[in-house]
């Protein structure tokens, strides 16, 4: 998902609590200073409660209707809603929050303010929030208009169906239609040449071709979508639209767009920062013992040439990943000589893992049984670089002898934990591991997070012996 869309979805939350709150201040002073119908008495300004008295009223209803109007989708990160339906969405929601409102005060017996204040307000809060939801599309439509936030497509097909499509496509003004191909042996090199961001097949096409554009779709983080023959696919990780008049399913790699990345960016942030403070002295204590124990820099980050560390991050972006150093300082190449390599329990797969590897320090050990050598990861979380929870970080050497199924795992942030690492750490197979971290990408939930993050402190406590 693209910066902008999220941006634009995001910025209807404040702008629609902005636009209610607007409503109540404006129904307020319209009541305390004229009658808009003439035989409703003007009040008494005397003992015509302050607005202060309205404050909290107010933010609750805002409150309220930003509830109301999530629980209609009308938060999606993701625009689908036409403008009528919008409107007639936010009139609904406006009129559920006035009649709870209403039913609560008749119940409770109490009716501490104006009844034509909380009528007028129903009214100006179907028009201001209405208002507020045109203006940021129309603010949205201009930037698309300049190219900004548009979704650059190709079409895989031919024919009616995918000239109709492509043609409404680009009357949406959402999309910049990099081509029509008509072949699959022309597509992957186009797509390799240009940075499309979704592909959409038109056409029936065969299996083994099919697999191929959904690793390559996989790999570069591209939305695949097809229009079905017949539409007859049901599956959780499947969304239906309708283009032109065109029946068009798309295959959601990951919950992870939209709200789902903002949350648990939000939730990173949270944690990391946290764990950062309350941990920086044990962090401290650490870093003396690696000193103390054997000569060399606290931090695993050069290479005996002087180059820095880099470990592949989301979308195959290179990283720097903190580790405590846990062995030898300058022995990182000796896990490529031949000594070692007898010793490699990964030999069928890109990875090496070496079993009781000489190279790891005496405190290296404790570190490496407890996972404590990974603490400092922390602040990639912080950074952005990576995620509490995810696929680990694999190094580039390792990363180019992956299969193109295998690079699904870099189309999210990789993690300090993950569901592989908490499945059987070092003891899985290269393969289970993929297929683990591809389950936990195509089906995350916030409560799988919290699944994991509590799995890997039963897991740490109770150590891990190579």
């Amino acid at each position: 998902m693209k910066k902008s869309e999220i941006f634009f979805g995001l910025i209807r939350i404040p702008v629609d609590v902005i636009m209610a709150l607007s409503a109540f201040f404006t129904a307020y002073e319209i009541r305390r200073k004229e009658d808009l119908i003439e035989f409703i008495q003007k009040p008494d300004l005397s003992v015509f409660p302050p607005l202060q008295d309205y404050l909290l009223s107010s933010s609750y209803s805002a409150a309220g209707l930003f509830i109301i109007l999530g629980l209609m989708g009308m938060y999606s990160l993701k625009t689908t809603d036409s403008i009528p339906r919008e409107i007639r969405k936010i009139i609904f929601g406006t009129a559920i929050l006035f009649m709870a409102i209403m039913s609560y005060y008749f119940f409770t017996r109490s009716f501490p303010f104006s009844r034509l204040i909380l009528g007028y307000s129903a009214i100006f809060m179907m028009f201001f929030v209405t208002m507020g939801r045109l203006i940021i599309r129309l603010i949205q439509a201009v930037t698309l208009s300049y190219g900004i936030g548009k979704r650059r497509v190709v079409l895989l097909g031919e024919g009616a169906v995918a000239e109709s499509l492509s043609r409404s496509l680009q009357q949406s003004g959402r999309y910049d239609v990099k081509g029509v191909i008509h072949s699959f042996e022309t597509l992957l090199p186009f797509l390799s040449r240009h940075a499309v961001e979704e592909v959409i097949q038109t056409k029936e096409i065969p299996h083994t071709q099919g697999e191929d554009i959904l690793n390559f779709c996989r790999e570069h983080h591209v939305q695949y979508h097809f229009v079905p023959s017949i539409l007859e696919v049901q599956r959780t990780n499947v969304e239906v639209a309708n283009i032109g008049g065109i029946p068009l399913i798309s295959l959601r790699p990951t919950r992870l767009d939209g709200w789902g990345k903002v949350l648990k960016r939000t939730s990173d942030i949270v944690f990391s920062g946290a764990g950062l403070i309350l941990i920086s002295p044990f962090l401290l204590i650490i870093a003396t013992a690696i000193k103390i124990d054997s000569a060399g820099p606290v931090f695993f980050r050069y290479l005996e040439d002087g180059r820095k560390v880099k470990r592949i991050g989301q979308y195959g972006k290179k990283i720097e990943c903190l580790k405590f150093r846990t062995m030898r300082h300058d022995s990182h190449g000796l896990r490529y000589s031949e000594e070692l390599a007898e010793k490699n329990t990964r030999k069928d797969s890109p990875l090496v893992k070496i079993k009781n590897d000489p190279r790891v320090t005496r405190v290296g050990k404790f570190l490496r049984k407890y996972s404590l050598d990974e603490l400092p990861q922390l602040w990639n979380v912080l950074r952005g670089e990576m995620s509490l929870v995810g696929p680990r970080p694999h190094l580039p050497e390792e990363v180019e002898k992956y299969q193109r199924h295998h690079k699904f795992v870099l189309t999210i942030k990789p993690g300090i934990t993950g569901l592989a690492q908490v499945s059987g750490r070092s003891d899985l197979s290269f393969e289970t591991e993929i297929r683990l971290d591809t389950y936990y990408i195509e089906n995350w939930t916030s409560f799988l997070d919290l699944k994991i993050l509590f799995k890997t402190l039963q897991v740490v406590l109770k150590g891990h012996q190579e």
